[in-house]
């Protein structure tokens, strides 16, 4: 069996340079849900900054929405709901 796993499309709405853009996270929280906040990297320096789930999907590494080995992974999150 291939193995599935959960990806979320995050923007970051409080950053002026990239508001409006939908970046590709893999999230090991499967509890995480559109609308809710995390916290993830952003930019070359990783920078750590709070964005907003607007899309998730599960799939496979092949099937991932970006190039697997480029994926960052979000480090925490809140649950809000689909309310944000």
């Amino acid at each position: 069996m291939t193995q599935k796993y959960y990806f979320v499309a995050v923007e970051f709405v409080d950053d002026a340079n990239v508001v409006g853009l939908l970046y590709w996270y893999l999230c090991d929280y499967i509890e995480v849900a559109e609308g809710d906040i995390v916290t993830a990297p952003l930019g070359r320096h990783n920078n750590l900054q709070q964005g907003v789930v607007r899309k998730t999907l599960y799939a496979t590494e092949t099937d991932a929405p970006f190039p697997f080995y480029l994926i960052k992974s979000i480090k925490s999150y809140k649950k809000v709901g689909k309310n944000v």
